[in-house]
């Protein structure tokens, strides 16, 4: 699919967005929010997937939203909440994805850009990554999911310090922090991404998107309601057949299609 302000590619049932606006950074326009918005059903509905990849082209993740155009908008407040709040109906989809999405960050991830990676699962970075809450320098406050998203990823204290200040993260520290998961070399980012994204490719879907569901809704419900949607999933994991097959394959002392440490073990050489 190539929209206007975007690609998507699927590789062996790994899926790849890829932002192809460098001449803006790949600054958030509404094109872009509705070439969004029109893309994730799909994804959603394509049940041979089982991981997707987010990146942009250029040397930027993408630079927040695009100032130029919003200048030139002309807005009423009551315009200004409706537009944020359209957000809010395919952001939470990015978010809730009952996939593992892996952001490949590269240059800045500024503003709407940096909720933009912070909802994925798995945010791997370039060296020269820069993220950044930038909101406060233009006297805004975050939007894009920032106040849910941030302060579960970095705690509360950690999470005010950034978007009060608005200074940018660096890779080693975005790690450091646990804004990322691991630095690359920009050439290589990439098709680090979509290794690490390609060893979901024999996990059960309905098994990661059920834990990765319950694991986004932790943080709001107490222990019983928790046990409640264990007890759920769990009844439900135990009658496919990817489970089956799985203890079949254990019983016979072959080895599971799922082995992240094998893998991890491969890749290395």
């Amino acid at each position: 699919m190539m929209a206007e302000s975007l690609e998507y590619t699927v590789d062996d049932r790994v899926g790849l967005i890829k932002f192809v606006r460098p001449e803006k950074r790949n600054a958030l326009d509404n094109v872009m929010r509705a070439d969004m918005a029109d893309l994730l059903p799909k994804i959603r509905a394509d049940k041979d997937l089982r991981a997707l990849v987010i990146t942009g082209d250029g040397g930027a993740f993408c630079a927040g939203g695009d100032l130029k155009f919003m200048a030139e908008e002309v807005r009423t407040p009551v315009v200004n909440r409706e537009r944020i709040s359209m957000l809010h109906t395919w952001f939470p989809q990015l978010n809730n994805l009952e996939l593992p999405v892996i952001a490949a960050v590269d240059g800045p991830a500024f503003g709407a850009g940096f909720n933009l990676a912070l909802a994925a699962d798995f945010v791997l970075c370039s060296s020269r990554a820069r993220f950044c809450a930038v909101f406060g320098r233009i006297g805004l406050v975050p939007d894009f999911g920032g106040f849910y998203l941030l302060p579960r990823l970095v705690g509360m204290q950690r999470a005010k310090e950034l978007i009060l200040t608005a200074r940018s993260v660096g890779a080693k520290e975005a790690v450091e922090i646990g804004l990322a998961l691991s630095v690359h070399e920009p050439e290589s980012l990439l098709d680090e991404a979509m290794e690490f994204a390609g060893r979901f490719r024999e996990s059960s879907r309905d098994a990661v998107g059920m834990a990765k569901s319950i694991l986004n809704q932790s943080y709001n419900l107490d222990q019983k309601a928790l046990a409640d949607m264990e007890a759920f999933a769990q009844s439900i994991c135990f009658t496919t057949d990817y489970h089956k097959q799985a203890v079949d394959r254990f019983l016979a002392k072959e080895p599971l299609l799922f082995d992240w440490d094998k893998m991890e073990k491969d890749s290395r050489g």
